[in-house]
């Protein structure tokens, strides 16, 4: 099956890349757990896009993403990053969520998502939604209602980076 939009591998890894230039660019504010998810989200979509998505290339880079977002919280409880780093957390969690759903069907990483209907692709397409939808709600959650942790212009690096993140996830979903 076709993907809804062909170009989406490709608009992942450059917003995989905006996010992980942002998160650079603020190096200090930002900590090495963090950095190093964002840094590894960014090149696995770049594998992604480059590959094709590739079931079994999708299972390593789940698996990389997965030891990631596990990473990437590691330490920071209780610290003013802890909240920004269980965001990219979150969004690696769905990523490679994502790309063990390829295994599921069958197919390339770059047309399983949302298709459904063969073993546990229906439940890792709803994990899929549940995440995309969750991490798009902690984003306007954070950027509207709660008071930010930083100002000037780490602050809009840091809203470029999670904005980045979030329309990631969202062509991820919507694209595949």
């Amino acid at each position: 099956m076709d993907p809804l939009l062909p170009a989406a591998p490709w608009l992942m890894a450059l917003a995989a890349v905006v996010s992980a230039a942002a998160c650079i660019a603020v190096w200090r504010a930002v900590p090495w757990q963090g950095r190093q998810t964002a840094l590894i989200m960014a090149a696995a979509m770049i594998v992604i896009a480059a590959t094709g998505g590739d079931a079994m290339i999708g299972l390593v880079l789940g698996i990389v993403l997965l030891v990631s977002a596990m990473l990437g919280t590691a330490g920071v409880r209780g610290t003013p990053a802890a909240a920004t780093c269980c965001h990219r957390a979150l969004v690696s969690l769905v990523m490679a969520i994502c790309s063990f759903e390829s295994l599921s069907t069958g197919e390339a990483v770059v047309q399983a998502g949302g298709h459904g209907g063969h073993g546990l692709d229906g439940l890792l397409s709803a994990l899929v939604i549940v995440g995309v939808v969750g991490v798009v709600l902690w984003t306007v959650v954070a950027e509207w209602v709660l008071v930010p942790v930083h100002q000037g212009r780490t602050a809009r690096l840091l809203a470029v980076e999670s904005w980045a993140m979030a329309a990631g996830v969202t062509v991820m979903c919507l694209g595949f």
